[in-house]
């Protein structure tokens, strides 16, 4: 039997429409406040028959921290997808994404141990990866340097792997997974899918910034062959291509049939922006739309190697422009 976690998020989602179409049972997670109704329509944007797969699902409320409610939903299980998380860049949520990202974590991982599951599967983050020197692929070898990353999400996601090689330790075959920025329909107010929503509501402006892009269905894929293989206690980066914003964000604007953003946004601009949003949450309480981490990673050149899973897998990366029209394409028609 297979558990996922974070079911209802992007890659959650997309993970429990492929694992429907085999015939393993399944079980997903899900809080009292998720929207199972977003599930559903990630479904629908493959199959009519969306329905039936939705109903081979055993959902459990519960939740990553609550170590009750995990009890119940460890019952028989022998495989673990863990893809849950909180993903923010305000100062305000440090404390949040400790206790979901590593506490949460490690109470699956404490399940995995104690059930002795035969495979664990880690959605971390190119986040919880160390920086390279200048002009230089960043791979799997790279090593984490607190200094350079000190935000809150980077330091959770890479706690939350530190409990996973825990549970290596203990005796259960884990997987690590370290995807780019990741596209994918169905999730238009969050995360990438905001992006798509916004370039289509004319937004105007860009920063020279470059970073790694993947599918959701290659996240998916990758991760389904790594659990399917007799590959044990690695991490993979899972990056298709490294590509500017100001090239995904004219690429989005051209399957839309929009005018591509033409204001560029200097590191300058981006130092008063982050700076007066902070002001005004002091006053306002209102969540920032812009925090320091969020201003200086628009303006970082970071490239990545996925040489490693390619290499293991014999692995075909999905090229992003395809990935951006299947999503711009899945917008139009049922945003």
């Amino acid at each position: 039997m297979i558990l996922v976690t974070g079911g209802t998020g992007l890659v959650g989602a997309h993970l429990l429409y492929h694992l429907s179409l085999e015939n393993e049972t399944i079980k997903a997670i899900h809080r009292s406040t998720s929207n199972l109704e977003a599930v559903k329509n990630v479904f629908s944007y493959y199959t009519e028959a969306y329905e039936q797969l939705f109903q081979k699902i055993e959902w459990i409320e519960a939740d990553i921290t609550d170590v009750f409610a995990l009890e119940l939903a460890f019952k028989n299980v022998t495989k673990v997808y863990h893809c849950a998380a909180l993903i923010s860049f305000h100062e305000k949520d440090y404390r949040a994404m400790r206790k979901i990202n590593i506490d949460g974590t490690a109470n699956i991982v404490n399940f995995c141990i104690e059930k002795n599951v035969s495979k664990l599967c880690f959605v971390s983050s190119i986040a919880a990866v160390g920086k390279a020197l200048p002009d230089t692929l960043i791979n799997e070898d790279a090593e984490w340097d607190i200094e350079k990353s000190n935000y809150g999400y980077a330091i959770t996601k890479y706690g939350a792997e530190m409990e996973v090689w825990r549970a290596s330790q203990e005796g259960i075959p884990v997987v690590i997974v370290n995807p780019g920025v990741i596209l994918g329909p169905g999730f238009w107010n969050s995360g990438s899918g905001q992006l798509f929503k916004n370039i289509f509501n004319g937004f105007k402006f860009y920063t020279e910034g470059v970073t790694g892009y993947v599918a959701v269905n290659d996240v998916v894929k990758a991760m389904l062959q790594l659990m399917n293989s007799t590959i044990k206690n690695e991490r993979f980066i899972l990056v298709a291509e490294n590509k500017s914003f100001k090239n995904v964000f004219d690429v989005i604007a051209e399957n839309f049939d929009k005018k591509p953003p033409t204001i560029k946004v200097s590191k300058f601009m981006s130092a008063i922006g982050w700076r007066f949003e902070k002001v005004k949450y002091w006053f306002t309480r209102k969540r920032p739309l812009l925090s320091k981490q969020s201003a200086e990673s628009m303006h970082a050149q970071r490239f990545y190697s996925s040489e490693k899973l390619e290499k293991a897998l014999n692995f075909k990366f999905e090229p992003i422009a395809k990935t951006i029209a299947l999503v711009c394409t899945a917008y139009k028609n049922k945003k």
